[in-house]
């Protein structure tokens, strides 16, 4: 254990607020400027303000959540089972593996459109054959992964920090093309709460780094060991962080807004392709009709790598759970587990992507709204009911954390009956 001095940031704390920083970019960010632009200006200037407080506090009681355990080195799946249950961590565990399946399936898909605008509208060509395009791109990115894993890992890690100073460049470059004009669309009241409550679903989604977060609150533990000084540098750490993606992300999403007009983004939904392509196809700049496309591709293949080894975890965690409760007791073979995975998210995500379902409407849906029941509510509950968290309670931050949450959540509802 090295205790360090706790009155300013150190390496440690700043080496994971990048890693933090780079769990959370990903391609939901090509997506986000869409949604949040839809309405003009305004409601995204009201999602700037809230954004930072919502990541940073909900993050903060998740990795105080972890922390809370009364063995050290607990991981979260066996925080919950200590605090409520097996059960109740089976369910966890179900959770996480739902809120991380949407994402392949919007990855599956997003790839694929991203492939076929750029065939299309930058190199002129007719359509490719939909189930043909989506077959091949998805075996290939299950294929590299399965044969070489570590490879693949240690490139994407290193992709992601390129890949956000590509993403800030071009929003430097987009600076001439700002309409000054979009300033004066004020919708009205009604528009404007319907843009916020669909929108926080896919903030709570492009701001997310919950999946590093247990790692993150060990590791801090285990630096640190005094739980006063790992509480101190955790929540360095995580401020740290919400604010470098403020600052990239909506640096980002506000240059896309103001370059393009309300019913352009409108019209970029309506095609289901990243903000970067519908960029792409719309100035005649080389620079961004062929680096938009490149980066997109990029940015959702490295986030589908990561992610797809998520969801493979907790597929195959639930199968084991599941042989266990059966009572079989021959050996796993985990070789033809990652096959049969493999499988299955081959055939899902193809399927899916011949498909072609509305890219924000899975991240409305599903994607946001799962990872806020593990992120918004979960420890907000745990620190009602755990006794280690109880000096957690009595604040104004956790009402706006549950009601950010339930926002999110309520969008399930609404996307079964609108």
């Amino acid at each position: 254990m090295n205790v360090q001095p706790d009155s300013k940031c150190n390496k440690f704390d700043l080496r994971w607020m990048l890693n933090l920083f780079g769990t959370a970019v990903g391609a939901g960010v090509l997506f986000l400027p869409i949604n949040a632009g839809m309405q003009g200006i305004w409601p995204l200037v009201i999602m700037a303000i809230i954004v930072g407080p919502m990541t940073y506090l909900a993050h903060l009681g998740l990795a105080r959540f972890v922390l809370s355990s009364s063995k050290q080195g607990s991981d979260i799946t066996e925080v919950v089972e200590e605090h409520f249950g097996k059960t109740a961590g089976k369910l966890i565990t179900l959770l996480y593996f739902f809120a991380i399946f949407p994402i392949l399936l919007i990855y599956g898909n997003g790839i694929t459109n991203t492939a076929q605008s750029f065939w299309v509208n930058q190199l002129g060509m007719s359509e490719l054959p939909r189930a043909l395009l989506s077959g091949v791109l998805i075996a290939s990115m299950i294929g590299v992964l399965m044969v070489g894993e570590k490879f693949v890992l240690k490139v994407t890690e290193w992709l992601v920090y390129p890949l956000v100073l590509i993403l800030f460049g071009l929003s430097l470059f987009l600076i001439p093309q700002w309409n000054l004009n979009n300033l004066s669309v004020v919708p009205d009241t009604g528009a404007f709460i319907n843009t916020l409550w669909v929108t926080i679903p896919v903030l709570v989604f492009s701001f997310n780094h919950s999946p590093a977060i247990s790692t993150f609150a060990i590791s801090n533990q285990r630096e640190y060991g005094d739980a006063q000084t790992t509480d101190k540098h955790v929540r360095k750490s995580l401020f740290g962080t919400a604010g470098i993606l403020l600052l990239f992300v909506m640096l980002f999403v506000f240059s896309c807004v103001l370059s393009l007009t309300p019913a352009e983004l409108i019209q970029a939904k309506q095609e289901n392709i990243s903000i970067l392509s519908f960029l792409a196809n719309k100035f005649e700049s080389p620079f961004i009709s062929y680096l938009g496309p490149l980066v997109a591709f990029l940015a959702i293949t490295s986030s589908f790598f990561g992610h797809y080894l998520g969801a493979r975890e907790g597929l195959e965690g639930l199968i084991i759970k599941l042989r266990r409760d059966t009572g079989a007791t021959s050996e796993i073979d985990h070789k033809k587990l990652n096959l049969i995975s493999a499988v299955f998210f081959m055939l899902t995500l193809w399927i899916v992507a011949i498909i072609n379902p509305s890219i924000l409407g899975l991240i409305e849906a599903l994607g946001g709204p799962i990872i806020a029941m593990i992120l918004f509510i979960m420890p907000m509950y745990a620190i009602r009911k755990i006794p280690a968290m109880h000096k957690f309670g009595g604040k104004l931050s956790n009402v706006f954390v549950v009601s950010m949450g339930l926002v999110a959540i309520s969008n399930i509802i609404y996307s079964l009956f609108k």
